[in-house]
C-alpha cells in the first residue's frame, strides 16, 4: 500500500514523479529496441539462409575442372550416405544474356525438371508464367525478376545467351549465341540472385555450354545443416580424388560470421540503453527517499522493521522496472508487426531508399523473434531494475528516527 502512495506523485512531488516516468520510459525504449535488433538480426540471418540454402543446398560436390563425368555413381554415393536427405546434379556457368541490344552478367543453371518443379525456393516464387512451361527441348527458361527488369524482358520475350565456348575458327573462337523464350520469371527475395540466374532444363545447358553429358555440380541436402561436416565426411573421402565437397559454412564463411559478430556488438551497445535507465530509476528513488524522510521516520517509530522499509522502495523501483519492461515488451512486438510500413513511411519523411535491395540483399525488412531471447532481454531488465533499489533501499532503511524528527 505504501509503495503505491509513494509511485503516485504527493503533493509538491510532480518532479519526483516526472524523473520516474522518464526512468520507465526509458526502460521501455531500451528493451523495445533490443527486442527489435535481436529479431531483425535473426530475422536476415534466418532469410538468408533459408534463400541461400534453398538455392546452393547444404553443400555441393564439386568436380575438379568444373567437371564431373561420373556424376551418376557420386549422386548414388550421395543417397547412400547416412544423413543426405537429396542429391541434385546441377551446371552453374557464368555467361552473358541479350535483350533489344541490353546486355547483362548471367549465372545459368541447368537443373532436371523434376528437381526443377519440387525446389521450394522456387516453387512459391513465380510471379509471372509457370515452371511447367519450362521442359527439355522447348527452349524455355525462368529467370530473375531484377533480371527481367533490367533487360527489359517479360513471359514470352526472346533472349540471347552469349557463350565464349563455341567454334573455331582461322580467325578465333567465335562466341555461341542461342535463343530462349522466357517462360516463367521469378522473385526468390535475394538481390543477387534475382538479378543474375537464368534457370533452364541441365539438357539444355550441356547443349548450350557443349558440355556432353557431364555436370558441373552436385547439391547436396542434409537433415541437419549444422551438422553437414561430419555428416559429409565420408562422401568426401570417397569423391577426394576428382571432386571437392563444400559446405554451405565454407561457401558463406565471411558473411555468416559478420552477421554473428554485428549481432553481439549490436546487443552489447543497445544494453547500454537499458543500464542507463536504470541509472535513472537509482536517481529517482534516491530523491524520492530524500524526500519521504520525514514519513519514514515516523514509520520507524511506529514499529517498522529495516526490513520492511527495504522492501517499500525495492517494490518502487521494481514496480517501475517492470512496467517498462512490460511496455518495452509490447512496443517491440507492435513495431515488428508494422515494420515495412515504418520503413515505408520513414523512407517517404526522408526522401531516402532505406532499404535498397541491392546493398541489403534481402528486398524487405525481415524479422524473427526468439522467445528465449526476449525472456533474457526482459530479465536482463527486471534484474538490473532490481540492483538499482538496492542502495536507496538500504539508505533509507539506515535512517535515524530520533535524528529525522529532532531536526526535522
Amino acid at each position: 500500500m505504501i509503495a503505491r502512495r509513494y509511485l503516485l506523485p504527493g503533493k509538491g512531488e510532480a518532479f519526483i514523479f516526472l524523473v520516474a516516468s522518464i526512468s520507465l520510459v526509458a526502460v521501455m525504449l531500451g528493451v523495445a529496441a533490443l527486442i527489435i535488433v535481436m529479431s531483425v538480426m535473426n530475422g536476415f540471418r534466418a532469410e538468408m539462409f533459408d534463400k541461400i540454402v534453398g538455392t546452393n543446398g547444404h553443400a555441393v560436390v564439386q568436380g575438379i575442372g568444373g567437371r564431373l563425368p561420373n556424376w551418376r555413381d557420386v549422386v548414388a554415393q550421395a543417397k547412400a550416405t547416412p544423413g543426405v536427405t537429396s542429391a541434385v546434379p546441377l551446371i552453374d556457368q557464368p555467361l552473358m544474356a541479350s535483350y533489344n541490344g541490353r546486355v547483362e552478367g548471367v549465372m545459368v543453371r541447368g537443373m532436371r525438371v523434376e528437381d526443377l518443379r519440387s525446389n521450394k525456393t522456387l516453387g512459391g516464387k513465380i510471379v509471372m508464367g509457370t515452371l511447367t512451361s519450362i521442359r527439355p527441348g522447348a527452349g524455355r527458361v525462368a529467370i530473375g525478376s531484377r533480371l527481367a527488369e533490367a533487360l527489359g524482358a517479360t513471359v514470352g520475350s526472346e533472349i540471347s545467351m552469349i557463350s565464349p565456348q563455341g567454334q573455331t575458327t582461322p580467325f578465333g573462337t567465335v562466341p555461341r549465341i542461342v535463343s530462349y523464350t522466357v517462360g516463367a520469371i521469378f522473385e526468390i527475395g535475394i538481390y543477387d540472385y534475382d538479378k543474375a540466374y537464368v534457370i533452364m532444363p541441365i539438357e539444355d545447358a550441356q547443349t548450350l555450354l557443349l558440355m556432353g553429358d557431364d555436370v558441373g555440380m552436385i547439391e547436396l541436402q542434409t537433415v541437419d545443416a549444422d551438422k553437414v561436416g561430419p555428416i559429409l565426411k565420408p562422401l568426401a573421402d570417397k569423391v577426394g580424388g576428382f571432386a571437392v565437397v563444400s559446405d554451405w559454412r565454407t561457401m558463406n564463411a565471411s558473411l555468416f560470421e559478420a552477421l554473428a559478430v554485428e549481432r553481439v556488438a549490436m546487443f552489447t551497445v543497445l544494453s547500454i540503453i537499458i543500464l542507463v535507465a536504470v541509472f535513472n530509476i537509482l536517481s529517482s528513488l534516491i530523491m524520492l527517499v530524500r524526500a519521504k524522510t520525514r514519513d519514514i521516520a515516523i514509520l520507524r517509530t511506529m514499529g517498522a522493521t529495516r526490513a520492511g522499509m527495504m522492501r517499500i522502495f525495492m517494490t518502487v523501483g521494481t514496480t517501475i522496472g517492470a512496467l517498462g519492461t512490460l511496455a518495452g515488451v509490447i512496443l517491440g512486438f507492435v513495431f515488428l508487426f508494422y515494420r515495412q510500413g515504418v520503413v515505408n513511411v520513414v523512407q517517404a519523411v526522408t526522401g531516402q531508399n532505406l532499404w535498397d535491395p541491392s546493398i541489403r540483399y534481402l528486398t524487405e525488412l525481415p524479422s524473427k523473434t526468439d522467445p528465449v531471447e526476449v525472456v533474457v532481454i526482459a530479465l536482463m531488465a527486471l534484474v538490473f531494475s532490481f540492483l538499482a533499489t538496492l542502495y536507496p533501499a538500504w539508505k533509507a532503511a539506515s535512517t535515524d528516527p530520533v535524528q529525522v524528527l529532532r531536526y526535522e
